[in-house]
């Protein structure tokens, strides 16, 4: 029962799949780097190959059933990186290992804090001993209208969290949850464009909701608007937010993800030139925080990704009923 691990961390994720290896009885081929055409052959041998969130094209999809790989797990709730398509046409079943949402939950609400509260500004003047106020008086929660799109396990949690600050909370999603209604109001999409102060993104990437966030929609917003995205970077035109962050359309906005992150995130490109103009022009404003897709990360989310990653190889290589898998 081999397996091929690609995109292994050294430092937090080889000792569990060693520990995992041991338990369920697998051979684990393990590899810290992302699956490319130069180290493929690793995956001979092996029935399923686990990844995380790197760009999986039709051509690695043929190489990897060329190799005998029949199922793809990704160490992540969300597969977009994954060519479902190229997949299906090949007959490689894919599977996803989502982490529990109090993780990313709360990271989304620091993001909320620190941009109505100004954080970035205030640290950037602590670290060079500017101790003066102007510029830096913030807002509060409790007079402000959240609005809340995508009301999945996440959204569902990011909104409990914020009812305990006393802000109005506005709700969106294609499917109604009755849970949310106690603590917020589902209104229609325009609706919470045009009243809410902050919104924050917790829905998957689609082909219907590609640019959610683009000029039109941030036309509907309020003066001001707080934006904030712990889902997906292509959720939001990234031209259209530089361009109302430059006019103050948008005041802040707290991204953990951006367009074409694919390939940077979680790498050390410290001397290198990025081919991410967006990134770059974003990471420079005052009133944006940028970090690099890893909302999700804590001791809990590790564990899990890591050991349901296999037991939803083990699950498909026995012939079981497999609840991880997506596609």
């Amino acid at each position: 029962m081999q397996v091929t691990v690609y995109n292994c961390r050294e430092f937090d994720e080889k000792e569990l799949f060693l520990r995992y290896e041991k338990e369920l009885g697998m051979e684990l081929v393990l590899c810290a780097d992302a699956p490319t055409l130069e180290n493929i052959n690793l995956s001979k041998g092996s029935a399923c190959v686990d990844i995380i969130t790197s760009k999986i094209t039709r051509e690695l999809m043929q190489a990897f059933y060329e190799n005998g790989v029949r199922y793809l797990t990704t160490r992540t709730i969300g597969y977009d990186h994954i060519d479902l398509e190229a997949a299906k046409e090949f007959g490689i079943k894919v599977g996803n290992a989502p982490y529990g949402p109090n993780g990313v939950a709360d990271y989304t609400v620091m993001l909320i804090l620190m941009s109505i509260r100004k954080m970035k500004r205030i640290m950037e003047r602590t670290n060079i001993q500017d101790y003066t106020l102007a510029g830096i008086q913030g807002r509060e929660l409790k007079d402000l209208t959240v609005g809340v799109i995508g009301t999945g396990r996440i959204g569902r949690a990011v909104i409990r969290n914020l009812s305990g600050f006393g802000c109005r909370l506005l709700a969106y999603d294609l499917y109604e949850q009755e849970e949310v209604r106690q603590y917020a109001e589902y209104v229609p999409l325009e609706k919470l464009f045009g009243e809410a102060d902050v919104i924050t993104l917790h829905t998957p990437l689609t082909d219907e909701n590609f640019h959610l966030i683009n000029e039109k929609s941030i036309a509907e917003m309020k003066e001001g608007v707080v934006i904030i995205n712990t889902a997906r970077g292509a959720l939001i035109d990234s031209g259209a937010l530089i361009s109302a962050i430059e006019s103050g359309k948008i005041g802040a906005a707290g991204l953990d993800v951006v367009e074409n992150e694919f390939g940077l995130y979680y790498y050390d490109h410290k001397s290198d030139i990025l081919d991410n103009r967006e990134l770059a022009i974003l990471r420079g404003f005052p009133n944006v925080t940028v970090s690099h897709h890893m909302a999700f990360y804590t001791d809990n989310c590790v564990e899990t990704v890591v050991r349901d990653s296999l037991m939803s190889c083990k699950l498909f290589l026995e012939g079981k009923e497999n609840p991880w898998e997506v596609s």
